[in-house]
This record gives structure tokens, C-alpha cells and sequence, in this order.
């Protein structure tokens, strides 16, 4: 009988494939982690990561949690952004489109949105200038409905 992975499970093969390459331990600690990480629709800061971890596992701190966020961006399984409030964000970096971002600067709500004009643009301007893009983010920063 053959066995079924979820992309969970192959991602923390991923995971647990380059911290052995780095010589050290997949724990059950920095499973629990990447699973918040990883299945997490939002953008997590440290704190936010700390208080969802404890609820499952009180033994976490902090220095694990940013070793293994450390570890999850290093691999490519999760990506970091700042967004001017001083805080460091995370949010999974695997199976999702490129999109970008509106952060309130009143609430500090954070709203993804994606737009073909947008990137067709970029594309466009990078093609005028003789430029070869990368990567590239986006993020504009105002006021939401409801701080408005």
C-alpha cells in the first residue's frame, strides 16, 4: 500500500533535508514552528509567531523560534518583510503567487492584492531601461476604510 504525503509533510522534508545538511536536528519544537508558519494565511511577527507556538508547546522561547525562522527563510520556504512599524513579518513563501502589499499606517492591517496591470508595467519599464528584474516587492502605505 502505497503512502500519501501532504504538502505540509514535504515541506518539512524540505525543512528537515537543510537543517541536516547544516548539521543540526529537525525537533519537534521546530516542527511545530514551520507548521504555524507555513499554514498561517497572515503575516506573522515573532511575537505573534511566539504566542501561537506557546498555545501548543509552553516549553518554546524565543531564541528557538528565531533560530528556526532563521532556518525557514535561509531554505526558501519562508519569506520576511518590514512594513514600517519596526516589526519583522513572516509569511509562507511556498505554493503562492506573487502579490503585493497596502499596509495601514493607522491600524497596521496588512491587505494583499495582486494586478496584472501592475506587473505588466514593471516588466515594461525594466525592458526601457535595459534592466533585468530579479525580484521585486511592492508596498504602498496609507490609511483603510475603517481608519479613514
Amino acid at each position: 500500500m502505497a503512502t500519501h504525503t501532504t504538502a505540509s509533510e514535504e515541506l518539512l522534508g524540505v525543512l528537515s533535508d537543510y537543517i541536516s545538511k547544516k548539521g543540526l536536528r529537525m525537533t519537534r519544537q521546530r516542527q511545530l514552528i514551520a507548521q504555524i508558519l507555513l499554514t498561517s494565511d497572515g503575516h506573522l511577527n515573532i511575537d505573534e509567531l511566539h504566542q501561537l507556538t506557546r498555545k501548543e508547546d509552553e516549553s518554546v522561547g524565543y531564541a528557538t523560534i528565531y533560530r528556526t525562522v532563521k532556518l525557514l527563510v535561509e531554505c526558501g520556504l519562508v519569506s520576511s518583510s518590514q512594513f514600517g512599524d519596526g516589526a519583522t513579518r513572516f509569511e509562507s513563501a511556498v505554493n503562492r503567487d506573487h502579490h503585493d502589499h497596502l499596509i495601514c499606517t493607522g491600524c497596521q492591517k496588512i491587505i494583499e492584492f495582486e494586478n496584472e496591470q501592475i506587473e505588466e508595467l514593471q516588466h515594461e519599464v525594466c525592458e526601457a531601461h535595459d534592466f533585468q528584474m530579479v525580484h521585486h516587492k511592492m508596498e504602498i502605505y496609507g490609511l483603510c476604510g475603517d481608519c479613514r
